[in-house]
Order: C-alpha cells, then sequence, then structure tokens
C-alpha cells in the first residue's frame, strides 16, 4: 500500500492486487457494503494519518479506479467539516466516514519509468510481445509509458507477459492520459516501443 498526497484535502492510494488477497478481498468486493472493505478503510486512513497527517474526519468523496493487472487506486477527497465535530479520529467509523464512493475500471497500461537506460531496455525485452507499443509521455522528470490492452484480451498469457516486463523496469503509477496530455509532454504518441528500439540501438 503506498499513499501520497496531492493537496491538502486530497490523497491518492496504490493497492496492488496482494495488498487485497491478503486481506481476503477481490476486486469486486471494493464498492461493496462488507466489513472487509470498511476494515480497509480504516487501515488506509491510519496510515494517511500517521504518514502525511491527513485527517479523514468528516465528509469523504472517495474514488476508486481499477487498474488492469497492477491493483487499485483510491483518491480520497475531505470535504469541508460542519462545526461541532471532533477530532476523535478513526473513534468510530460510522460516524466518522461519511463516504460517496465511484468506481471507474482504467483498461489503459500505465508505467512509469525514472530512467531513461530501463526505458531501452524495457523496450527491446517488450517489442517481440507488442503489436500496439503505446505512447510516451513526459511527466515531472520522468517517463511514462501508456499502452492499450484491447489487443491483448484473447492471449492471456501475453497479456501477464507485457506487465511482468513492464514491472521489471517501471513502476505502475495512476496518472491519467488526461494528467499526462495537460501537464506532461509527448514524446512519441504512436508505436513508442518499436521507435524507441528503431532510433537507440
Amino acid at each position: 500500500m503506498k499513499i501520497e498526497r496531492l493537496s491538502s484535502d486530497k490523497i491518492r492510494i496504490f493497492l496492488t492486487f496482494d495488498d487485497l488477497t491478503e486481506r481476503g478481498i477481490q476486486k469486486d468486493d471494493m464498492w461493496r457494503e462488507i466489513p472487509k472493505v470498511h476494515e480497509l478503510f480504516s487501515e488506509m486512513m491510519e496510515q494517511a494519518y500517521s504518514e502525511l497527517g491527513f485527517d479523514a474526519s468528516g465528509p469523504l468523496a472517495v474514488e476508486v479506479f481499477a487498474l488492469p493487472a497492477q491493483g487499485m487506486v483510491v483518491i480520497v477527497t475531505r470535504g469541508k467539516m460542519s462545526s461541532g465535530q471532533t477530532d476523535d479520529l478513526l473513534e468510530d467509523d460510522e460516524d466518522v466516514y461519511e463516504m460517496e464512493v465511484t468506481l471507474e475500471q482504467c483498461e489503459t497500461i500505465t508505467y512509469m519509468f525514472a530512467d531513461f537506460e530501463d526505458l531501452l531496455r524495457m523496450a527491446k525485452v517488450l517489442l517481440p510481445l507488442v503489436e500496439d507499443g503505446g505512447t510516451l509521455y513526459s511527466y515531472k522528470g520522468k517517463y511514462v509509458l501508456q499502452i492499450d490492452p484491447a489487443w491483448l484480451e484473447d492471449r492471456e498469457s501475453a497479456y501477464q507477459a507485457v506487465i511482468a516486463v513492464l514491472s521489471e523496469f517501471g513502476e505502475a503509477t495512476s496518472v491519467t492520459q488526461a494528467v499526462l496530455e495537460e501537464y506532461g509532454k509527448v514524446i512519441i504518441r504512436t508505436d513508442a516501443v518499436q521507435q524507441l528500439c528503431t532510433h537507440f540501438h
């Protein structure tokens, strides 16, 4: 479980499927009202408080994004507290968490690479596996590769192999295409893996 602050009232939590499995939670459970999900949410909020000082009292808007083969991204936005609410965080889950949960499925495979050499090594290993080489962005001083997995739907083993290669050299990220288009810079618009291999031997 990885937690980062996006703003004073917003945090992003990245959960791997291992995080969910360890707690006996299936992906589809995330938007069901079951005790295990409440426990997971309490754990996430405790960790957010201890690591970032994020106080989760008051109304919260929770967005859950399912990433293919990588896990879940949970965005928690804190609403304005009404007067009279106290600070006893996590005392009573029913009172503290007024959650509004929305769920979205994100099909695009998105990985971030800190180093250009790692990106090139990844491209050489990945090239035989991909027909559509994706889009490469520069974002916050790192490289982000997005691949549309639509062409892999009937090839589960190839899909897993692609994820394995990307995971070896890079790190799964929850940055969306909209954010990359607005705040990042497109380096290679189409067939990025092929072009990296062609231009950098």
